[in-house]
């Protein structure tokens, strides 16, 4: 792994970490991070009374430059991986969000609830 790519991935676990502290303030309980399937990553899955939320988090420099770099095929890769994550976890009877949680310096977390719905 190159220098700056060792960087980024530093970059985004802290980013991630910070977001999961985030959210566990607001009353959400994490269930996973980090979770890997055959189509892709989601960052943190968390939840709260009966909704299970996918959390893509984004360090960026404004809240805005956040939500807009989860392009079309990453918000459809994480679906496929909820789905995914939801079928091995039969159990859950929740509903479900997809969120983006924005790190920008110097500031608190933005927590974008519902970023997107699925298409189709």
């Amino acid at each position: 792994m190159t220098g700056a790519r060792q960087q980024a991935e530093a970059r985004g676990r802290k980013a991630e970490a910070f977001a999961a502290w985030f959210l566990r303030l607001k009353g959400y309980s994490i269930l996973e991070e980090r979770y890997r399937s055959p189509y892709g990553e989601i960052d943190l899955v968390a939840r709260k009374g009966k909704l299970i939320a996918f959390v893509e988090v984004k360090s960026r420099k404004t809240d805005r430059d956040a939500r807009e770099s989860v392009t079309f095929r990453q918000r459809s890769r994480i679906e496929k991986a909820a789905l995914d994550w939801l079928a091995r976890h039969k159990e859950m009877n929740a509903s479900v969000r997809f969120d983006v949680i924005a790190i920008v310096p110097g500031g608190l977390p933005s927590h974008i609830k519902d970023a997107w719905r699925p298409e189709g």
